[in-house]
Formats: structure tokens, sequence, C-alpha cells
């Protein structure tokens, strides 16, 4: 039990990049990027995409979506806001060709000791998808906390010669108590059974000792559209999903395969168990705006979606679309969801004004770390109808 209490310390310590109480800073992140310039605006479906903030300490891959590459200028001066005390080479603001891919920008700490390299990429905005069959997957191989690695998969789109990596799971959160661990042992792994060719595994696992006395006993298996940030997995695990992708077209209809079995004993937060509930699994997808009435950004987080019943009172989300219910199955089996809400304006939407949350979840109420160790959910072969 103690090394768990072990891990719990090391996990508080490793949230920041680096430890601050020292004379010189040991930091050495990059906190936010931006163009500059109205003569850059152009490149960009919408301005707010010109700047990058809060970025995760987690994260060293920076991505800018324009419209084009071909129109894209070959000199542009990308500003950045780094850790106090420390440098960036090339220098912040100094014009950089990214039309033949990323450029490397290395961060070094006030006292010397550090460096942490970011690739800066600028990207055309893909297409929205119609199908969703998860063929691409790769694995990954992360260092853990206690000295070793794990291996987990990461799944993304091919779109054109460039994979699009916007696919997230919650398996970044359970690498935290994992060590020496392979694919299959995380909430999410790909599987060669899938309904055609490969298919993705979401099951419900248990957080160990540490996540009891946490009061996050469980880490159900969840798939989404969107981006997971591992530095709020402990202390606000809500905000770590940041649910949604940029959308040029507005959905109709998602449609699907899935298998399902829920676990055998249903518990809360404390671990209480509750004979008289059953697990359930859970698909949604949410329209939303992607930028507020102060056109400041806006992602739909998980508080955001605690109370799926009241989405359509955020003044952000235009439509949402649920399936009623998944019962056990051991067999594929189709499901449909229809979305529900009121329009959006078309030149917005076309203008990637809007973001498309798609999530798939083992347990209902894992969020809320409620549900059934066990739990799997199968899926595969999704597919977006969109209005012509």
């Amino acid at each position: 039990m103690n090394k768990y209490f072990i891990i719990i310390g090391v996990c508080c310590c490793c949230m920041a990049s680096c430890i601050k109480d020292e004379a010189l800073n040991k930091e050495c992140d990059i906190e936010s990027a931006w163009i500059e310039g109205t003569e850059y605006e152009n490149y960009f479906y919408q301005t707010t995409e010109m700047r990058k903030e809060k970025i995760s300490s987690a994260e060293t891959d920076i991505v800018f979506s324009v419209r084009s590459l071909l129109s894209l200028s070959t000199q542009i001066p990308l500003n950045f806001k780094i850790t106090d005390g420390a440098t960036i080479e090339p220098a912040s603001g100094s014009m950089q060709d990214f039309t033949k891919g990323s450029v490397a920008y290395t961060v070094t700490s006030q006292d010397g000791e550090w460096k942490r390299t970011y690739n800066v990429t600028f990207q055309e905005s893909p297409l929205p998808a119609e199908k969703y069959n998860f063929e691409h997957v790769e694995t990954q191989t992360e260092k853990t906390m206690l000295g070793g690695t794990n291996e987990l998969h990461v799944f993304y789109e091919q779109t054109g010669n460039e994979p699009n990596y916007c696919w997230a799971t919650s398996n970044s959160g359970s690498a935290l108590i994992k060590n020496g661990s392979k694919p299959e042992e995380f909430p999410v792994y790909s599987t060669p059974d899938g309904k055609v060719g490969r298919g993705v595994c979401l099951n419900t696992q248990s957080a160990g000792p540490m996540g009891e006395w946490m009061k996050k006993p469980i880490a159900a298996g969840s798939l989404f559209l969107g981006k997971f940030l591992v530095d709020f997995v402990m202390t606000d695990p809500l905000s770590a999903t940041r649910f949604g992708v940029p959308n040029s077209k507005e959905p109709v209809r998602i449609t699907g395969w899935y298998k399902y079995k829920p676990g055998e004993k249903f518990t809360d937060m404390e671990m209480k168990e509750y004979p008289d509930r059953k697990d359930e699994a859970s698909i949604y997808a949410v329209f939303y705006r992607n930028t507020d009435d102060k056109g400041e950004s806006y992602v739909l987080d998980g508080h955001a979606v605690e109370d799926l019943d009241k989405l359509l009172d955020n003044p952000q989300v235009y439509k949402v679309a649920r399936v009623a219910s998944l019962p056990e199955t051991d067999t594929w089996t189709q499901w449909e969801m229809f979305f529900i809400g009121r329009d959006a304006p078309d030149d917005i939407i076309a203008a990637q004004g809007f973001n498309l949350a798609l999530v798939f979840s083992s347990s209902k109420r894992g969020a809320q770390f409620e549900g059934a160790v066990g739990s799997t959910l199968y899926i595969d072969e999704v597919e977006v109808s969109y209005e012509k």
C-alpha cells in the first residue's frame, strides 16, 4: 500500500514540468503560442485559431490548422509565452517556414539544466470524416514515474498523407498508476476482432488502492474526438477531457456497430456496491459553437456533459444525439442516433465555427467514478451522415 502513496507524491510533483522551489527556475514550458497581424488572418478559418492558450505541460506537439498550405507564406513569425527565466530557440517572433513540415523549438530552463523540444506544425484543416473504421492505430511507448515503460494504443485517421490524431482516450490517465503494461492492459485498445477488420475495445478497470484512496476507484474506457489533458487528472479530472474537433458540415445521424457486456458489481466512488443497479455503456455526440459571444475559443469539457439531459440548455450547444440504450449482446449489433436541436448558421459552419464531439464509454457514469469493473464495450464501423 505504501508504494501507492509514494506514487501520489511523485504524481503531484510531476503535474508541473519542473520543480519551482529553487533559486533558478527549472521549468521549461511553452505556455501559449500565437501569430499576430491582420495579414495572416486569411490563412485561418477562425481568427481564434491563431492562438493556442494554456498549452498542456504534457504536450510537445503544437498544431495550427489553416485553410491551405499552398497559399501559406514561407515567412511567418510565431510568438511564444514561456516559463519565467527560460529561453527559446529559434527566438520568439522570428520568421519561420512551416510549409515544408514541422519546426522544432527548444525551450531551456533558467538554470540551464532542463530542455524540452516542441514540434510546431501548420496543417490543412481536415475535412469532416464520414466513416471511422479504426484501422489506423500505432503503439506508443511512454516512460513511467517508476522508471519503467508502458505501451498503449493511439488511434488516428489518415487525412491524405498525414495522420490526423483526432481521437483521444482515457489511457493517459490510467498510465499514471501503471508500470510495464501492454496495450491490452489499458482501458482502451485496438482489437483484431472488429466488425470489419480491426475495432476498438473499451473496458472499465479498477484504479487500484491509490484510486480508492483518492475516491476515484474505477477507470472507465473512454474514446472520443478531442484531447485528453493528463495535467488535470489528479486535481480536476472532468477538465482533462476536451471534447470535439472542428467540423465544416452539419451532422444529422450517426450509426455504428457494437458489442457490450456489463461488469458484475456496480459501485460508487466510495466502492459501495449496489446490487440493484446495472452498468450501462454510453454513446453520444454534440455539435457545438467553438467560439463564445466574446469571441473567445470554447471547448466542451467533462463538466459541461455531466448531465446529458441538460446539454441543449448550454447556449453553445446546437445539436445533440444519443443512443437510447445499448442492451447486452455478444454479437455485433447495429446502433443509430439522430441529432436534435436547432439549425446552425451555414456560413459559420462552412468557416469551421462548430465542433463535433463523439463520445464512447464502457460505463455511462464513469466520469463520476461509478460503474462496474469488467464492463466491456466494442465499437466499429461508425458512420456520420451530413446534410448535403
